[in-house]
């Protein structure tokens, strides 16, 4: 133990004999492994000496912002600045890293010693300096590494900051393009005497590519239009305000379903460059007739709902979606509606609509809900069969656009 004390700088200039009757008044003490020896802010009485093992010096222990100042080994020495200063506090917290013993000295051995030996507080001042020199280098670094820290936060929430402006630009352009979208739609439809329309659309997102529309051709004659763009979003429905443009333009010049829909097909294929297509049903009802006229490019076939309750799915042959080939096939036919009867179109976000369990709407299920609105005007048809999908739906996640649209003769 001798040796020991005579390798501290501390007590490197003290003689022989004050050494050895210095290690006779030392007390022993033994920590274990995580034990605290004493608390930052704790009055210190004692000056120690690391006989044996490893010490940790630390800031804040115990909290999330615990800092590790140093670590200290045997030959070494602390608590030598809260004994110089009366009712001295201590500046950290030291805890066992491993195994250790330590020499212990009370505060009045450690002043009689300083006493007996003055030369002891230039050897303090001395080591005092190099531990305060790495003090500050210490205090430096994490200074250093705090900034870095405070930077990188900075700059992430600046980052975040410049997201949120950017998504908040984006929303409002949707809130826009929703609004466009939407004016392209009929704000009323036609209400000619003995017949009533009506339609519904509920876009999955924002905006959506589905469409439908009701105007009149001349005074005896009412175009009916309901159509499907592939995929959802922006790019959908810039296609789908295309195709409505282009169909609404060639209603002007051609009078049979299947050719504004050929005529329209050479436009979209000519022009257009993505892979996206609409499914589209176009069909014109006489008023004189009552016969409805329409060319399917592969859209779902509509229903007719007879006025005793009956719905029949219309014949159909297959058809090709506009937009995909020069040379398109459609399925075009002529149907006659009686007094009391519905035709029903949609589009297949109805039908593939899901519940929570992932059980697809269905067509059976809109052929049974149909049946019962026998006699009910066109929006009431609309109205109740979207409020049917919902409740079928049951909160779960909308995957498609549905649009719905219905002929109802009184």
């Amino acid at each position: 133990m001798t040796n020991l004390l005579a390798r501290i700088p501390l007590f490197a200039d003290l003689p022989s004999e004050a050494l050895n009757h210095l290690i006779t008044q030392l007390n022993v003490i033994e920590l274990r492994p995580g034990e605290i020896l004493f608390r930052e802010g704790e009055v210190g009485e004692h000056f120690y000496v690391i006989a044996d093992g490893d010490l940790e010096v630390l800031r804040a222990a115990g909290t999330a912002e615990e800092l590790l100042l140093n670590t200290v080994h045997p030959g070494e020495y602390f608590g030598d600045m809260a004994l110089i200063m009366p009712g001295g506090q201590r500046t950290a917290t030291v805890r066992a890293r491993t195994i250790s013993t330590l020499l212990v000295m009370s505060r009045a051995e450690f002043n009689d010693l300083l006493n007996q030996f003055p030369i002891l507080a230039y050897s303090m001042v001395r080591v005092s300096s190099q531990r305060l020199d790495a003090t500050n280098t210490a205090t430096f670094r994490d200074l250093n590494e705090k900034n870095r820290q405070l930077q990188q936060a900075f700059d992430e929430l600046k980052a975040a900051q410049e997201q949120i402006i950017e998504k908040e630009r984006l929303e409002k352009e949707l809130r826009v393009a929703a609004d466009i979208q939407m004016s392209i739609l009929p704000d009323r439809l036609p209400e000619p005497q003995g017949v009533d329309f009506g339609a519904v659309i509920d876009p999955a997102r924002q905006v959506g590519g589905d469409f439908y529309d009701v105007f009149p051709l001349d005074e005896n004659r009412i175009a009916v239009l309901i159509g499907d763009v592939s995929d959802k979003g922006v790019p959908s429905a810039i296609f789908m305000a295309r195709s409505h443009a282009l169909i609404m333009a060639e209603s002007d010049s051609h009078t049979s379903p299947g050719e504004i829909l050929q005529v329209v097909n050479s436009h979209i294929t000519r022009l257009e460059k993505s892979t996206q297509f609409v499914t589209v049903l176009l069909g014109v009802l006489d008023l004189t007739t009552w016969e409805f006229s329409y060319a399917r490019a592969g859209h779902e076939p509509p229903l007719l709902l007879s006025p005793s309750g009956e719905v029949i799915r219309l014949p159909h042959a297959p058809g090709m979606a506009i937009g995909l080939w020069e040379d398109m096939t459609l399925d075009e036919s002529t149907v006659r509606l009686d007094p009391g009867s519905t035709m029903f179109l949609f589009t297949d976000g109805m039908t593939d609509c899901r519940d929570p369990l992932g059980e697809a709407f269905g067509l059976e299920r809109i052929k049974q809900k149909l049946a019962n609105m026998a006699g009910q005007r066109a929006q009431q048809v609309c109205d109740q069969m979207l409020s049917t999908l919902r409740a079928h739906q049951r909160g779960a996640a909308q995957d498609d656009d549905v649009t719905l649209a219905a002929i109802h003769r009184q």
